[in-house]
């Protein structure tokens, strides 16, 4: 099987993505290149032509596992590599130049309805242990801040300012970013932080804050079992995960008056574009509740 190593690498120590963005390149390009051994049989990249690659999207779209929204995604990481390629002068021309990408139809964000989100943290599902506050202060946090689940899993105590109630975060491509948090969120670090210290004992700041009980780091599977843990409680929503309380958080933000660029500022959307798509929900309400109000709706 063709090589594609040196592109991983580059990923991992000149671009400086995360791990999780790593590993679905990786994965993708895992994919074609075993396809290309398979079916092509090229012995090196000049071998592999447009039409390889058109023979390649068929084949995705012919799984049913796959959606085109699926196949997009594994085509951005080919076209990545192919311009890391022809930069590198390892390839003459780029091949997906000619590739068209599959049509995918508009998304909507899927998000919580705020009464489930308020029943969800005024109720009495969280224990009063140190992982049932651990599990409250993430779910509050996804929900305060809207941040990534890699950003969550990457603070450490002294991004935390209580003093400003403001949070340090490490978004996309290592762009750090000043995220605000209110009250409630205060108090609840307030309460955390001095539960964590007087079982783990940190000699410095400088530790990350979200462990599991024997004080390994938590990793991303673990959140994601944390998060649908106690959405399964408040909401029957297909979707429960920790992207989807961040699409909540947009959600709920501009329903409530927020203004665009400070959702985008908030969100570490590198343009509004990526912020825009939270204002077809909004619209999505205020038909639905013209609906009900007009009465010759």
């Amino acid at each position: 099987m063709l090589d594609y190593q040196d592109f991983i690498t580059y990923l991992q120590t000149e671009r400086r993505m995360s791990e999780h963005t790593v590993k679905a390149y990786s994965k993708d390009l895992g994919q074609f290149f075993a396809f290309v051994d398979e079916v092509v049989k090229a012995r090196s990249l000049q071998d592999i032509k447009s039409d390889d690659i058109r023979t390649w999207i068929i084949s995705l779209l012919e799984d049913s596992g796959n959606t085109s929204r699926t196949v997009n995604r594994k085509l951005s990481s080919l076209k990545a590599f192919y311009r890391y390629q022809l930069k590198m002068g390892k390839v003459p021309h780029n091949p997906m130049v000619s590739i068209l990408s599959p049509k995918v139809s508009k998304r909507l964000p899927v998000y919580v309805e705020q009464k489930d989100m308020e029943h969800l943290f005024s109720s009495e599902l969280f224990s009063d242990d140190f992982e049932g506050c651990r599990d409250q202060v993430i779910l509050e946090l996804f929900y305060a801040t809207g941040i990534r689940l890699s950003e969550l899993l990457n603070i450490h105590a002294q991004d935390i300012d209580l003093s400003q109630n403001t949070i340090k975060v490490l978004g996309k491509r290592n762009k750090e970013r000043i995220v605000p948090f209110g009250e409630n969120m205060h108090n609840l670090f307030t309460k955390y932080l001095d539960i964590y210290k007087k079982i783990f004992h940190p000699d410095s700041n400088n530790y990350c804050i979200f462990v599991a009980a024997n004080g390994s780091s938590l990793y991303p599977k673990a959140v994601y079992r944390i998060v649908r843990k106690y959405l399964d409680m408040v909401t029957t929503i297909d979707k429960r995960s920790p992207h989807v309380i961040r699409h909540t958080f947009a959600t709920h933000m501009l329903n409530n008056g927020a203004d665009l660029n400070a959702i985008k500022t908030i969100l570490g959307h590198s343009s509004l574009a990526a912020t825009q798509v939270y204002t077809h929900n909004s619209m999505e309400q205020l038909k639905s509740i013209y609906k009900q109000a007009h009465p010759r709706a």
